[in-house]
């Protein structure tokens, strides 16, 4: 099973109670926000799964610290990122950015979906009055969850957007269009997880506008900012930004394109040169 969604619990559990063994892909990445939905399928995941693949160093970690056994966890690097650099080429001939009208370099992705931040009026209100001044100074594309979708309408915040004329709403676009769209912008701002590893192997700023991360790597070797939801703190971020306060990043240990081969070594030959 891969990642932290509900269906990754949901048909883990169906394969321990039918006796079939259990891998978990992305294991022991921890928020340690149990309110986050996807915390709490990380953490029974792991605890049923017979083989537990890590992305980055800190799941090893978090897994050795709750008492599982050392012999079950592998460092085997990450397979979304052998799924984006395999892809990147691709990605190029995308015409999403002649669609919308954007110049390399000289735009913002945004993307908004975790109940956290667009549930509550109060935290939505907070991100979109930082964005209002970002917006002065480039175009934010806008690709709108569902859930974001949905909430706007069934709220005041429409008035929001319609006074921030650069901040533009978009439908949800395909992968190697948003591979595309993010390989080519200036910055992005997201509550995303899977986008804070994507935004560091393709060398784009990354503010992460939540109070917490599982992809902690991502912040210390990477181009991931964690900067929260309060406006003053993500303009603060922004401003050191574009002031150019941002830092040489790197890439993480074993993020080669090379995580699956890895795992599948693992299981048809029982070993992994670690």
């Amino acid at each position: 099973m891969v990642g932290d969604v509900n269906s990754t619990i949901a048909c883990g559990l169906v394969a321990v109670k039918l006796g079939v063994k259990l891998a978990h892909v992305e294991a022991g990445l921890r928020s340690g926000d149990r309110a986050m939905p996807e915390e709490i399928n990380r953490i029974l995941t792991d605890s049923i799964s017979d083989y537990l693949f890590c992305t980055e160093q800190s799941g090893v970690d978090n897994l050795l610290a709750e008492g599982v056994e050392e012999d079950k966890v592998f460092l085997v690097g990450n397979v979304m990122i052998d799924t984006l650099l395999k892809n990147r080429e691709r990605a190029e001939s995308s015409t999403v950015l002649e669609k919308h009208g954007l110049t390399p370099g000289s735009y913002a992705v945004l993307t908004l979906h975790r109940p956290s931040n667009v549930d509550d009026p109060e935290v939505f209100l907070s991100i979109l009055n930082a964005l209002s001044v970002i917006q002065n100074d480039m175009p934010i594309i806008f690709p709108l969850h569902p859930r974001t979708r949905n909430r706007i309408a069934s709220s005041s915040m429409a008035g929001e957007f319609a006074a921030m004329p650069d901040l533009r709403p978009v439908d949800p676009v395909g992968y190697l269009d948003f591979l595309k769209l993010m390989s080519s912008a200036r910055l992005v701002l997201t509550d995303s997880g899977g986008i804070q590893e994507e935004t560091t192997i393709l060398n784009v700023p990354c503010l992460t506008l939540r109070e917490n991360t599982e992809r902690p790597v991502t912040c210390e070797i990477g181009t991931n900012r964690l900067v929260g939801v309060e406006t003053d703190n993500i303009l603060g971020a922004y401003r050191d930004f574009t002031s150019g306060g941002r830092t040489a990043a790197g890439i993480p240990p074993l993020w080669d394109g090379q995580a699956a081969r890895r795992i599948v070594d693992l299981l048809t030959t029982g070993s992994l040169d670690r």
